[in-house]
Parts: structure tokens; sequence; C-alpha cells
């Protein structure tokens, strides 16, 4: 499955697992989010209902570009810097290209939606 991430000057491309999780997410598209910067590691909005986290592992060692669910919080977490080890954290997907202009989106309204 893939979706799209709409800002006010550009969109992103990401491609969705095949998982409960990532089925769970596609599910609620389209979706209006607001990023906001968490740790300048990733950009993080509440989902408006927790995901199914079955099968899921209990944790990932997030990389630039995933996109993925925090189970604990029930928030969206896109990462455009690498991070460790996260007990909780569910991938959902990841960017194709760049992570890297989501780092200077703060507070920035997004639209995610599925690509038919």
């Amino acid at each position: 499955m893939k979706i799209r991430i709409v800002t006010a000057d550009r969109s992103l491309i990401a491609v969705l697992e095949g998982s409960a999780s990532g089925r769970a997410f596609a599910a609620l598209l389209p979706l209006e989010l607001t990023l906001s910067d968490y740790n300048r590691t990733e950009k993080i909005a509440d989902l408006p209902q927790r995901l199914s986290t079955e099968d899921a592992p209990e944790g990932v060692e997030p990389k630039a570009g995933d996109i993925a669910y925090y189970a604990p919080w029930g928030n969206l977490a896109i990462f455009y810097r690498d991070f460790g080890y996260s007990r909780g954290l569910v991938r959902l997907g990841r960017l194709e290209g760049s992570a890297e202009p989501l780092a200077k989106l703060d507070g920035a309204r997004v639209r995610i939606e599925l690509i038919p």
C-alpha cells in the first residue's frame, strides 16, 4: 500500500507494511494531522484511535524514513533521524526518498492519504 504525505510545499511518498498495524493505519486514511517535533529525531501526531499491534514485535530500532506507531501513547511517529531501539514502537512503513524535508516542519498540518 502506498501513501502520500502532503505538506504545504511538497508531497512525500511512502509504502506501508502489510502488517495488522499497517492495515489498521491505512483504514484511518485520509487523515489531517498536525506534526510536532519530538527530540529533534521524529515528527509525531496524535491519531484518532489506537491501532492493532497484533503480531507486532515488542519494539524496533527506527531508521530515518521509518513511519511508526508508538503504542504506549497511541501516536504516529515519522523519523527523520535514526534512533535506538524503542520498546512499544511498531514500524508501519517507510518513506521513499529522503526524510530530511520533515526536519523543518514543526506544527505543520499534513494530509496523509492512500494512493489508489
